[in-house]
């Protein structure tokens, strides 16, 4: 706030990266947070992982504890980013309605709201395997992983698509902030 009451401060934002488990969701979005961070923006970076440990604990892997955590996780964005943080959300959200909920919500506050497909092809993601995650669904060790042996529903129309697999992080990253700037949100 000015001296004349008026909030100066930067507009925020939802930037929600979706893709499959090791497409490089959560690097591009520590990527861009500290770049927004260097010019001097509020930003949080929303883990899907850490939510999931302590904001829906006891949540499994079913349609509709996936749609809860997503719905859990897009209300916490959303009051970030209407009061003026960048709320970076490198989540799965493996179904369409689930993000559709997410947007609607902002939408009903007029806050920004931008859907980032991070397009990885599973065979790159396997390759990576970060977590592991691939590795034990096909030693038979887990099922229910999202792209292989359960569902994910691409964006058919996403704010932005990255061929993560096709450039570096900074490439990324810089065409997210682009985005962002064309919008005026960075």
């Amino acid at each position: 706030m000015n001296q004349q009451g008026i909030c100066t401060c930067h507009p925020g934002a939802t930037v929600w990266l979706t893709g499959l488990p090791s497409a490089g969701k959560t690097t591009l979005a520590r990527a861009l947070a500290a770049r927004l961070r260097a010019d001097g923006r509020r930003v949080e970076v929303l883990d899907g992982d850490e939510v999931r440990e302590f904001l829906s604990a006891g949540l499994g892997f079913s349609r509709e504890d996936r749609h809860t955590n997503v719905a859990r996780i897009g209300l916490v964005a959303e009051v970030l980013a209407r009061n003026g943080v960048t709320a970076v959300v490198p989540v799965i959200a493996p179904f369409a309605d689930s993000r559709e909920a997410v947007r609607a919500r902002h939408a009903k506050s007029a806050t920004p709201y931008l859907e980032v497909h991070v397009a990885t092809p599973v065979e790159v993601c396997s390759v990576r395997d970060v977590k592991g995650l691939y590795a034990k669904q096909a030693a038979g060790e887990i099922s229910g992983l999202t792209g292989v042996d359960d569902p994910y529903e691409a964006p058919e129309s996403p704010d932005l698509r990255i061929e993560s697999h096709q450039q570096t992080v900074q490439e990324s990253a810089a065409a997210l902030h682009a985005l962002l700037t064309e919008r005026g949100l960075a």
